[in-house]
């Protein structure tokens, strides 16, 4: 066999014909009225919606996937209660008994 006599296991199926007038008569399968019925409609897709209600990340450049995280401030009061004098302060440390996962922290 070759590829010349290769048929199909099922035959193509007609195109259903809307608004062509002929044998549909009248509203020709279109049903009555509205933007629905009418030559070249075009409907607004709703997905383009919810895209233009999205906020823009403008200036992201090449860090596009990285995320948005402002720096968490701590006071230095703050340090004083989670320390105690002389244990060293590292930001692991610091992250780790804030219960911060990452970013960056700024002192105040």
């Amino acid at each position: 066999m070759q590829i010349h006599e290769v048929k199909r296991k099922t035959e193509n199926r007609k195109k259903k014909y809307v608004g062509r007038g002929g044998k549909r008569g009248k509203t020709s399968g279109k049903g009555t009225k509205g933007q629905n019925s009418r030559s070249g409609r075009k409907k607004r897709p709703e997905m383009r919606d919810i895209i233009k209600k999205l906020p823009k990340l403008r200036g992201r450049g090449k860090n596009v996937f990285k995320s948005i995280r402002k720096p968490v401030l701590v006071s230095e009061a703050k340090l004083a209660t989670l320390f105690k004098d002389g244990e060293k302060a590292t930001i692991a440390e610091i992250r780790k008994r804030l219960g911060l996962k990452g970013g960056k922290i700024d002192i105040k």
